[in-house]
């Protein structure tokens, strides 16, 4: 998992890029009249707007736990990246399909398209920056999976969100360059507007897959699979534990999970000798994974655990 000034320093760069991307671009689509670079400075100024969220859900995700929250705060990050993904869809997506719409009703030719491409150039090194340091912060932790692989099983959902964004953008900025590229040469200004509906098809989709995977974090997945085998193999190594049936686990925020084992004890333990089996069991496995911040054990025949891992199974969709 990515430490928390990781994950503040890819969304501070992904801020700092996209507020100097969008002024540079409304200051070009005011002086050019070009339809793809004011939709490119909405989605910068939204991207912007979102990482002022997703800083405030890193900071509020951090508050210890609390009477009123027993078990912290982590899923904050997960509700502000979810409305994160909302604006992009509401805002980016839509401006910018009602700016390409508007443009192929009523098309007027781009002026000065020489400040339009200075500018998407300068926009492209920016933003290609902040991608690089969000790609290189989330390259630490996929491990050996697949990118879209490590996106699906990714539990920060900071880093992904701002390397999303910037891909998004990526992909907006060479569409738009093709749009105005194609105004210009072949003088036909539908081709920017064009342009501007494909930059919102663009955000579009970037903001039902930010959707998909922040609900399914909010709503509560398990941890890594590495992680429940850990819990199981520590355990199982204890000379009071007879038998570690399994564990449950809730990932809370990008470091802070809960987790359930049910195990079976020795039947020569007492209850004082039980409870120093569970806190020796405990030590050990916040030693290996501190991101375990409650850890439950619940004493339990391997039948009992059966029966209640066939119900859950059968009641699965």
């Amino acid at each position: 998992m990515p430490s928390r000034h990781a994950a503040n320093r890819v969304v501070l760069v992904a801020f700092l890029g996209n507020l100097a991307i969008a002024v540079t671009k409304f200051t070009a689509a005011a002086f050019t009249g070009s339809s793809a670079m004011l939709s490119e400075g909405v989605h910068s100024l939204v991207d912007t707007v979102n990482e002022l969220l997703l800083l405030y859900g890193l900071k509020r995700a951090a508050r210890p736990a609390d009477v009123a929250h027993p078990f912290g705060y982590g899923r904050e990050l997960y509700f502000w990246s979810f409305i994160v993904s909302l604006l992009v869809l509401a805002l980016g997506a839509g401006v910018s399909f009602y700016e390409g719409v508007t443009h192929l009703l009523h098309p007027h030719a781009v002026e000065r398209p020489l400040i339009n491409y200075g500018v998407l150039l300068a926009s492209g090194l920016f933003e290609g920056s902040s991608w690089w340091v969000a790609m290189k912060a989330f390259r630490e932790t996929k491990g050996d999976q697949g990118y879209f692989e490590a996106f699906r099983s990714s539990k920060d959902a900071s880093t992904f969100t701002v390397l999303f964004e910037d891909t998004a953008a990526l992909l907006g900025l060479l569409i738009a360059f093709v749009g105005v590229a194609g105004a210009h040469l072949l003088g036909d200004p539908r081709f920017d507007g064009a342009a501007s509906l494909g930059i919102g098809a663009v955000l579009a989709v970037t903001s039902l897959l930010l959707a998909r995977e922040t609900k399914a974090l909010l709503i509560g997945e398990p941890a890594h699979p590495h992680v429940r085998a850990a819990i199981l193999r520590i355990a199982e190594e204890d000379a009071g534990i007879r038998k570690a049936n399994g564990v449950l686990t809730v990932q809370m925020g990008p470091n802070q999970i809960v987790a359930a084992l049910s195990a079976e004890f020795e039947d020569a333990l007492s209850t004082g000798e039980i409870e120093t089996c569970v806190n020796r069991v405990e030590s050990a496995i916040k030693c290996v994974h501190p991101e375990i911040g409650i850890l439950f054990v619940k004493p339990q025949t391997p039948e009992t655990w059966a029966k209640r891992s066939a119900a859950v199974r059968s009641a699965s969709p």
